[in-house]
């Protein structure tokens, strides 16, 4: 049920040979999100769960979902990235039907984050899926 960017993510991934490009690819995809305005960085919007500073701000124009998001540490901006691909234009009503876990561990990702990055990653899927 994933999208078609999550999909391209996922061939990008069988590509790069080792964790460390992996890695790599993931911190370029924090990079290259927009800046999310610091007025959008409020209380409401904070991920709690997460070792670093996170930011959700969601929206769902037309019934989908939509979200920009930033952080305090470049890995977790990237994993904002790839959750953008996993979740971005997705159905309210679809979005709890995503097994987001199951998804990125096809990237590999679940044995090469650390707890405590497994449980901001798993907060930020928690907000996301609240929405529906």
């Amino acid at each position: 049920m994933a999208q078609a960017d999550f999909e391209e993510l996922v061939e990008t991934f069988e590509f790069l040979e080792d964790w460390e490009d992996r890695y790599r690819h993931v911190i370029e995809m924090g990079k290259a999100l927009p800046v999310m305005d610091d007025a959008l960085k409020v209380p409401a919007t904070k991920v709690e769960g997460c070792a670093s500073q996170v930011w959700l701000h969601i929206t769902t124009p037309d019934d989908k979902i939509a979200f920009d998001g930033d952080s305090d540490a470049i890995i977790v901006k990237g994993l904002i990235a790839v959750l953008q691909a996993l979740f971005l234009g997705v159905s309210v009503a679809d979005v709890a039907k995503i097994d987001a876990m199951s998804e990125m561990a096809r990237l590999g990702l679940d044995g090469h984050l650390s707890a405590q990055r497994s449980n901001g990653l798993r907060a930020m899927i928690n907000r996301l899926q609240s929405v529906s």
